[in-house]
């Protein structure tokens, strides 16, 4: 028997800001970091989550974590895994720290990164991946690691059970896919951040075609002019006719109007979708602009959004309103694996394809394993996902790609543990003579201003 005898906090930054990595509409300069919770046991085992920032701020949600610790010391990780969906509604049941939530915020994030470290910790005493240990599981399992509370109306236990019953027909070549690292085709954002010069984009795209990569996400929405050159050069590169898929990310920068003008105006780059085109949390808005891009002079542009949707809840919502043609939940924002699988089987049931968001630090190692549940377990078809080409090597086992597709991890565990020396060298405001941020260098980063002047 496993029995977690403390959880650590670390504030992990890194300063991407420094070449505008990450860069796009409304994050001008974030600095990609991560809310690390690592559990110790009383074993040779331990268990590592993160929730993903950009930066100010991250200090709250390890706070937050260091507030949730105290619901799971001392337990047996043998009776935390036994009923999942149990679980997971007492570890949000504390109400003096769901009054600053609920199932949303600062306290949900940390949520997110402690779930993720109870399923790494639980898949390593199995010595399975993730991925593995709900591939593993009868539909009956499956369906009680998930709070069914505030979604039933739209999806019953019942119902879950349905789609996942019916999702095991043809799973054993599913499999033989998903080993064959054939599962989960990847595409790239690493050339689209806005920051970047218009060569450096252009460099990037040739290196991505030149990698097999098939699809492809740029930034748009801080100046028409600039958008239109940018994915001119674009289509220079991938053309329109190679079979080369364009995507486009505004990360909320526009009003609803704003949005459907905008995207008619790019409708010739003939973009498969539009990401985030306003509020995350504005449900009928997005069904408008759906609605206004559902025909332009090129064709219908889709709607995609869910990196900054907070909870399971929301995603209803969006599905019942019909309001996107793609949903993009993050792995860390909402409340971790759990919470992912609900919204998996809600997506089934409405006919909406994930591609789940992976544009930050240790999300490609996390979603790889999402992707792959949600191709083998639950909707049995392929997606897409993304994959940014940035910071894994501070990671023990990195993300890879090969031949455009995501190479199906193996190793037991969750993928997001970090070196230790890259945590301590990332850590803030860390050590001096450990900590990058201790360092002259860090100097124009922490002065650097926060927001454009008044």
């Amino acid at each position: 028997m496993v029995v977690i005898k403390s959880i650590k906090s670390r504030d992990v930054r890194c300063p991407t800001s420094l070449d505008k990595t990450g860069s796009d509409g409304m994050n001008l300069s974030p600095d990609y970091s991560a809310s690390f919770c690592i559990i110790e046991t009383d074993s040779e085992f331990t268990g590592h989550g993160m929730t993903f920032t950009i930066g100010r701020g991250n200090e709250l949600v390890c706070g937050a974590l260091d507030l949730l610790a105290p619901l799971v010391v001392g337990k047996s990780l043998d009776d935390l895994t036994a009923d999942w969906g149990k679980t997971w509604r007492y570890l949000t049941s504390d109400s003096q720290l769901r009054w600053i939530g609920p199932d949303k915020g600062v306290i949900h994030l940390a949520l997110g990164a402690l779930v993720n470290s109870l399923w790494d910790l639980w898949a390593k005493t199995l010595g399975k991946p993730v991925w593995r240990v709900v591939a593993d599981m009868t539909p009956e399992e499956v369906v009680r690691c998930v709070d069914f509370r505030y979604i039933s109306d739209a999806l019953t236990p019942e119902d879950a059970l349905a789609i996942l019953q019916e999702t095991r027909i043809g799973r054993e070549d599913r499999l033989a896919k998903v080993l064959r690292n054939e599962a989960v085709p990847a595409y790239t954002t690493s050339a689209g951040w806005l920051g970047y010069s218009e060569d450096k984009m252009r460099t990037l795209l040739q290196q991505s075609v030149d990698e097999g990569f098939q699809y492809y996400k740029l930034k748009v929405g801080t100046d028409l002019d600039e958008d239109r050159r940018r994915l001119t050069i674009a289509r220079e590169v991938l053309g329109y006719d190679k079979g080369k898929t364009l995507m486009l990310d505004a990360n909320q920068v526009w009003s609803v109007s704003e949005a459907i003008a905008h995207m008619q105006s790019l409708a010739e780059f003939k973009p498969w979708f539009i990401e985030e085109p306003t509020s995350p949390d504005d449900i009928l808005g997005h069904a408008a602009i759906r609605k206004g891009l559902s025909y332009t002079p090129h064709g219908p542009i889709a709607v995609a959004t869910g990196e900054m949707c907070q909870n399971r809840i929301i995603f209803k919502q969006l599905l019942q309103a019909g309001a996107v043609d793609v949903i993009q939940p993050d792995a860390c924002r909402v409340g971790g694996v759990n919470e992912v699988l609900a919204i998996l089987l809600l997506a089934k049931k409405f006919g909406v394809p994930i591609v789940p968001h992976s544009g930050g630090i240790g999300l490609p190692e996390y979603t790889q394993h999402l992707s792959t549940i949600d191709y083998l377990v639950v909707s049995g078809r392929k997606s897409v996902l993304e994959y940014v080409d940035h910071l894994h090597e501070h990671f023990l086992h990195p993300a890879r790609i090969e031949k455009g597709h995501y190479v199906t991890p193996l190793e037991a565990g969750y993928s997001v543990e970090m070196n230790p020396a890259s945590i301590d060298h990332f850590t803030y405001p860390g050590e001096k003579g450990k900590s990058w941020w201790k360092t002259k260098e860090a100097e124009a980063v922490l002065t650097a201003p926060r927001v454009h002047p008044l």
